[in-house]
């Protein structure tokens, strides 16, 4: 069983990720950190809270950067409501989060258990940076390091730069410099990941799971997200823990990823070389995802969570 620590914003499709994780029987959660990033500090800690109470999950919950590293925060509240979750209404968490901060909580899960855990961060990067500041080893202690953020050839905040990066660039760049290699889910492959009525259909028999947090979040969702009609929206988030569970999933591509941090037009674009050296690829470029299996395992998941919610 591999063991993932999410770095999270929640944030609509971060629910879905943290219930795809949940769920799956070969992913065992060991901690939630939250960002500032789809909404507020505190929404997005309340909400991890929330999320992990109502799935039923006793993991800890620590709370992170409620700014980028130099620049103002920014959210993107129009897409997930004013408290992160849609019209999802959740109740009010029993459960506080850690007194540790999330990036000490990172430093001492990962040095607890080098070459174990999947760190995988689908929000601004602005936790991770500090981490990588305060304990450059963590980029050796990972068995892995997944992001949900960037793109080789579009954005979604700006017509450059996806949301999780342009949040934060400094950020980015500092992850992206780090001696790992970044294994990149970007838009250009969560883009293929959308939740059309035939997806929506597979829901069905999921009881409170569909009618409290996925028929909701989902409407909400299509609603605040612009796609073409019959499409149904991207569930971005997913994507990454998707790649920790079966990276067989998605084709990736090594590459050199570079973030644009003082650019006009195009801060937080992540400048995507997959000519250049080999020695100078620093990342794992996602470029295609088998859809029906990572449907296929999405459901899975989420027929394990629904059977197995807190007074179901």
């Amino acid at each position: 069983m591999k063991k993932i620590l999410i770095d999270c914003d929640p944030g609509i499709d971060d629910a879905l990720a943290i219930a795809l994780a949940h769920g799956s029987p070969d992913l065992e959660v060991v901690g939630l950190t939250s960002v500032g990033g789809n909404v507020g500090l505190e929404h997005t800690t309340t909400n991890a809270l929330c999320l992990t109470e109502f799935y039923g999950m006793t993991v800890p919950v620590a709370r992170g950067a409620d700014r980028p590293l130099i620049r103002d925060p920014r959210d993107a509240s129009e897409v997930h409501g004013p408290n992160g979750l849609g019209n999802v209404v959740l109740p009010a968490p029993e459960r506080t989060p850690r007194n540790e901060h999330a990036v000490e909580f990172i430093i001492d899960t990962l040095a607890a258990s080098p070459g174990e855990i999947s760190l995988t961060a689908v929000g601004p990067l602005t936790n991770i940076a500090l981490a990588l500041r305060r304990e450059p080893r963590i980029a050796e202690w990972v068995r892995e390091f997944v992001i949900m953020g960037g793109s080789y050839t579009r954005g979604n905040n700006t017509p450059a730069a996806e949301f999780n990066i342009a949040a934060d660039p400094e950020a980015a760049a500092v992850v992206f410099g780090a001696s790992w290699r970044t294994v990149m889910i970007g838009l250009d492959l969560t883009v293929q990941a959308r939740a059309t009525a035939s997806v929506r259909s597979r829901f069905t028999e999921f009881g409170r799971f569909k009618q409290e947090l996925l028929s909701p979040c989902l409407d909400f969702y299509g609603g605040s997200v612009p796609y073409r009609a019959g499409d149904g929206p991207p569930i971005h988030d997913a994507c990454a823990v998707a790649y920790v569970l079966d990276p067989s999933l998605i084709t990736t591509v090594p590459a050199r990823v570079d973030v644009e941090t003082h650019g006009r037009f195009t801060s937080g674009m992540t400048v995507t070389d997959f000519a250049g050296e080999p020695a100078l690829h620093n990342a794992l470029v996602a470029t295609e995802l088998r859809q029906d299996a990572f449907w296929d395992l999405l459901t899975d998941s989420f027929r394990t969570v629904a059977s197995s919610l807190p007074g179901a």
